[in-house]
């Protein structure tokens, strides 16, 4: 394949070809993604609200107010212009820098969520390995580093894995068989043959999924030990319940990176790849707000004080 010229004078651009070979489903796949997008847009900003609405906030309160801004913002970067190619025929052109900015952003999200799962596990940790301490190592201030590290640490790393592969000579056709600019649709269309152009993914691989989950690993060890210590049975059911929707979070956050990011280009397969990504782009940012809703008992106790505040409380007034 003949690498692209960009010395020069038109502005390189990619077609994104998205679903372009599904004319039949095209409008089928607008009205279920726009569906998906005002669900998940309505179940974070909820979230947020009624964390916002909160007067004491719990450190896990805050985290998964950080957490439903992260989601938004997710779903905002990706779904959106698939909505708008989805009315274009034959797929959409997107200018060099917008794919780069795309999948910045992307990625500064993903890590960002990432290092945020480890920070939750580590106040799980703290709240049921030291209770009595649990104040102290969480206190508003920790909280707020651990918030800033997260988004900062995301971002640090998107940047160096983006301008590592926009730095890679692509192939002339630049057509990329993907409804957004993810990384492995990138690398695919990368004109090089050699392993080089795979090691930053690699490092940003280590950096966002292996050191994290290993700290939640060694955080579950510990909740774990803890537990099994309770002899009450119903005292350990109820310590591992205040644990079930974080780690249903950080199984299908981790299992759908994993899947995605860890493995070499030669396994790429671009029909497969599209169909997972539709469902961590679209499906999971609906699923958190409705795990943590249903499990965690701070955020369902937010949510209904601010149900009871902004809808039972005008229409008492009313009567």
């Amino acid at each position: 394949m003949e690498r692209s010229n960009r010395t020069s004078g038109e502005p390189m651009e990619f077609l994104l070809l998205g679903f372009s070979d599904l004319h039949h489903l095209r409008g089928l796949l607008f009205f279920v993604f726009f569906t998906v997008l005002l669900a998940t847009l309505a179940g974070n900003l909820l979230i947020l609200l009624a964390v916002v609405n909160e007067h004491s906030r719990p450190p896990m309160l805050l985290f998964l107010c950080q957490l439903s801004a992260i989601e938004l913002c997710y779903t905002l970067v990706i779904v959106p212009k698939t909505l708008a190619d989805l009315i274009s025929p034959g797929g959409s052109t997107i200018s060099f820098v917008g794919c780069a900015t795309q999948m910045h952003f992307f990625a500064t999200l993903g890590g960002a969520e990432c290092f945020l799962l480890a920070a939750m596990s580590y106040d799980r940790y703290a709240a049921i390995c030291r209770p009595l301490h649990y104040a102290v190592m969480m206190s508003p201030e920790f909280c707020l580093q651990l918030a800033v590290i997260c988004c900062l640490g995301g971002f640090i790393v998107s940047l160096g894995l983006t301008v590592a592969v926009f730095c890679l000579p692509f192939c002339s056709s630049r057509r990329i068989n993907h409804f957004f600019c993810d990384i492995p649709a990138l690398l695919h269309l990368a004109c090089t043959k050699s392993y080089t152009s795979e090691l930053p993914l690699l490092a940003a691989c280590i950096i966002d999924l292996l050191l994290p989950f290993a700290l939640i690993l060694v955080s579950y060890s510990y909740i774990t030990a803890a537990v099994m210590r309770i002899r009450d049975s119903a005292g350990r059911g109820k310590a591992f319940s205040t644990c079930a929707s974080h780690l249903a979070v950080t199984l299908l956050h981790y299992g759908c990176a994993t899947f995605m990011y860890v493995r070499p280009k030669s396994n790429y397969t671009p029909n497969r790849d599209k169909i997972l990504s539709l469902f961590y782009t679209n499906i999971t940012p609906l699923l958190y707000p409705l795990i943590y809703s249903f499990r965690n008992t701070e955020i369902k106790g937010a949510v209904k004080k601010l149900l009871q505040k902004k809808v039972l409380k005008p229409n008492l007034e009313h009567l």
